[in-house]
């Protein structure tokens, strides 16, 4: 086995954790991903003789990688597919935010949102040594900065989102009501009803790996539910980015997912997750 071989079967062993460092600074499974290859690319470069510690060395690189992404000025939020299940007892934001985060391997949709509030270096400081354990020292080589302004810069960000109100969250019940509706309705073939649940000026959008599809107005969408009426009686809701939302599921594997945008009373907006690659690389499966 060639010292690369080695190497490469080392970060294997790595990634994972990675991952969850990546996904929890970013708060995106694309973002994640793409911090993690970029790491193991920078580890490709280097003489892997001159690394005394390998999971330190990548630790730095996957931080210092998405406190890059997190000052790129291309970045916004943007709804992601974070699936959980569908829940309707609120997040306790004011509590520790440490423990907030390492409940499970994905950010609450709440979390997320405060986070966001602070800055890239603040964001960086609170999850590596809050969740991570990571100590000053190293947080500092991440930063750039001394080990006490790294301290400063967590103890700041604890603060602030401990001090911050809880973001708005959609009225659960209503949303779940529409859900319901709607699945009922694409099942029965009701079209008075789906037409009803709908805006006029709706928009769905389709990704099924291969092909992308936009279905705008709310009779195309509706017509277009009526075809998939066996899906929707197979289907379970589910949360999706805290969007309410439902998996569709065929013979115990999930095939597709579904996301809402509800304002008010109407549907104004559906997301369409289908391709098998990336319904797999979220691990919905698993979610549900």
């Amino acid at each position: 086995m060639t010292d690369r071989r080695i190497l490469a079967r080392r970060f294997e062993t790595e990634r994972r954790r990675l991952r969850a460092i990546a996904m929890q600074l970013l708060g995106s499974t694309a973002d994640a991903d793409d911090a993690v290859q970029e790491t193991w690319l920078r580890l490709e470069r280097v003489d892997a003789s001159s690394i005394d510690n390998l999971d330190a060395w990548l630790t730095t690189v996957v931080s210092r990688v998405s406190l890059d992404l997190l000052r790129a000025p291309r970045r916004t939020r943007e709804h992601s597919w974070q699936v959980e299940p569908w829940r309707d007892e609120p997040v306790a934001v004011g509590a520790d935010p440490a423990e907030l985060v390492v409940q499970s391997d994905r950010i609450s949709t709440a979390l997320l949102v405060l986070l966001e509030t602070l800055s890239p270096a603040e964001r960086i400081a609170l999850v590596l040594h809050d969740v991570f354990g990571q100590s000053f020292d190293e947080i500092a080589a991440v930063l750039d900065r001394s080990p006490e302004a790294a301290r400063q810069l967590a103890s700041r960000a604890r603060r602030r989102v401990r001090g911050a109100e809880e973001p708005p969250r959609p009225d659960r019940e209503r949303g779940r009501r529409i859900v319901h509706a709607w699945l009922a309705a694409a099942r029965d073939g009701n079209l008075v009803e789906l037409l009803s649940l709908l805006d006029d000026g709706a928009v769905l959008k389709a990704d099924y790996g291969t092909s992308k599809q936009i279905v705008e107005g709310a009779q195309a969408i509706a017509e277009q539910a009526v075809l998939s009426g066996r899906l929707a009686a197979h289907s379970t809701p589910i949360l999706i980015d805290g969007r309410p939302g439902v998996a569709a599921v065929m013979h115990d594997h999930v095939v597709s997912i579904m996301a809402f945008d509800i304002v008010g009373d109407r549907i104004v907006g559906i997301e369409v997750l289908a391709d098998p690659a990336r319904l797999e690389a979220l691990g919905v499966q698993r979610v549900l």
